[in-house]
């Protein structure tokens, strides 16, 4: 059975939908990061850069999300666009602009607005200005289509819809207005049963939600390494 190592953020979120959409039996190894589990030699094993989610399926080890949603795509047959150049082009493209721009961006943006000791105005300015440049992208791209791809739901909406769950929290405002057809997207892919079985996976383990010395430790251990040696 699959191994899913989950924790309840965008990049898990992703992942928890394509297993909850193609109806896979998986079993959920939660990895509480507030409490460091993301650390232990035993997650690092699978996941040599201690991060969420990670999937082991019998001798297959995936650690990257948008990887993850590839791997299963490609084991399964669903959630893919036609087999042609142009739609697997197409499907490449924006599971990589997903990977490498939404997901830093709003993640450094979520660190910048709601983590990191002033000052920070420069930092924030820059990482703000990039997300919602991204995002901007991603609304823009959705103009007429029902879909990233048109209109086929695939694993592109997917690994946007981890990431547009929680764009107010990432823009530190409400942006809909700006992001009507983003947030149309997230709306519809909410309304699946698949998606709300997902988003009910946090429940079967109690998180850690507190932000204390444990949690930094955890989650900003470079601090503790700038306290250690301020000249760094």
């Amino acid at each position: 059975m699959i191994k899913f190592y989950y924790h309840p953020s965008p990049n898990p979120a992703k992942v928890a939908l394509f297993l909850e959409e193609a109806a896979l039996p998986y079993e959920m190894v939660p990895i509480d990061t507030r409490r460091g589990d993301q650390h232990a030699p035993a997650f690092l094993a699978i996941n040599p850069n201690g991060k969420t989610p990670a999937l082991v399926d019998g001798d297959a080890v995936v650690f990257d999300s948008n990887a993850i949603l590839l791997y299963l795509a490609e084991k399964t047959g669903q959630f893919l666009p036609v087999n042609t150049p142009a739609a697997r082009a197409a499907m490449h493209s924006w599971l990589m602009f997903v990977a490498s721009g939404i997901g830093p961006y709003s993640g450094q943006s979520v660190h910048f607005r709601h983590a990191a000791p002033e000052p920070k105005t420069y930092s924030l300015n820059r990482y703000d200005f990039e997300a919602w440049r991204h995002w901007t992208i991603i609304d823009k791209h959705l103009a007429g289509r029902v879909w990233m791809l048109g209109n086929d739901y695939t694993i592109v909406d997917m690994a946007v819809w981890g990431w547009a769950r929680v764009v107010p929290y990432v823009l530190g405002t409400d942006p809909w207005e700006k992001l009507p057809n983003v947030k149309r997207l997230l709306d519809t892919v909410n309304a699946r049963p698949a998606a709300q079985r997902a988003e009910a996976l946090k429940a079967r383990h109690a998180f850690k939600t507190e932000v204390d010395d444990e949690t930094r430790r955890a989650l900003f251990p470079q601090n503790a390494r700038l306290a250690a040696a301020p000249g760094v």
